[in-house]
């Protein structure tokens, strides 16, 4: 089976500094991966790592089969990709844009892009630089999704986008998964839409892969345990304990459960993605693999 994106030992070095390090990774075909960290974390560089923008300073990685490099036109024409900064000619119209990403781009489908940006009520008369911020970032999409790619590699397109525009955004790149089983790869900080759209998750941390799986088994498998101060201990040797707080002759454990839980002592509630990541990313030290010992114990 081709994956979407594979890994093997990546890294990259940036002078000293390693922004990515013995990462691997093995993103599937046909759905929709969230990819999220701290700032730093080496999501931006993965990215321009898998559309070919940067190269490997170690290990490898190849994108629907093929390795990623800027003369590797056949696999570049497959793949849709959105920079943060959505680099498009503000002094150009809309119109003008489309134009050039006809006779860049072979696959290029320009009945899509017209009547995507007419239901979008973007006229192909107005000039990029008179778009809003929420326009622009949907016309950078829209020149994505004209090519028909296979992998959509999306950083931060939610970033600076008001909710009426983010709600288009994803039913854009939905349509595309929808329609022509495209794979997306999206990182974004915004961890309450990625619980509603992915079905995939890649945690990077410290420019590591930390997990790497399937979005509903992580979240159904974490949950808040509540309960007295004095049984901690035990719980936590049960248990893999990912912070835990103590207030008074309380406790409250954000734990991953391999099996299911239940204690008269102890409630137990559920946890939405946004809730487990930032007890994860509060850590502020290297993650490991839960097993049965506390990652962080913070104490109140």
């Amino acid at each position: 089976m081709t994956l979407a994106l594979e890994a093997n030992q990546l890294g990259k070095k940036y002078g000293k500094r390693w922004a990515l390090q013995n990462c691997d990774l093995h993103i599937p075909e046909g759905g929709v991966t969230g990819l999220v960290g701290l700032n730093g974390a080496g999501k931006t560089t993965l990215l321009h790592l898998g559309v070919g923008l940067l190269a490997p300073s170690a290990g490898s990685i190849s994108v629907l089969g093929e390795t990623p490099a800027p003369n590797a036109t056949a696999l570049i024409a497959r793949i849709g990709f959105v920079a943060q900064e959505r680099p498009l000619y503000r002094s150009f119209s809309v119109k003008d844009t489309l134009t050039l990403g006809r006779k860049l781009n072979t696959t290029w489908d320009n009945d899509l892009a017209e009547r995507t940006l007419a239901r979008l009520d973007i006229s192909l008369k107005t000039t990029v630089g008179k778009l809003s911020g929420g326009q622009r970032a949907l016309l950078a999409l829209v020149m994505a999704l004209a090519k028909r790619p296979r992998l959509l590699l999306l950083d931060e397109p939610f970033a600076n986008v008001d909710p009426l525009a983010r709600r288009e955004l994803v039913r854009l790149f939905m349509d595309a998964v929808a329609s022509n089983g495209a794979s997306v790869v999206i990182s974004s900080h915004h961890i309450a839409d990625l619980e509603i759209i992915c079905d995939r998750l890649v945690l990077l941390s410290q420019g590591q892969v930390k997990v790497e799986e399937d979005l509903e088994t992580f979240v159904t498998s974490h949950k808040l345990l509540i309960g007295p101060h004095d049984d901690f201990e035990r719980i936590a040797s049960e248990v893999s304990v990912i912070q835990a707080g103590h207030t008074g002759r309380q406790s409250n454990v954000f734990a991953r459960l391999s099996a299911p839980f239940s204690d008269p002592r102890w409630v137990v509630q559920d946890l939405s993605l946004e809730d487990i990541m930032l007890a994860y990313l509060d850590t502020q030290s290297p993650l490991t693999t839960p097993n049965n010992h506390s990652q962080q114990e913070v104490a109140r």
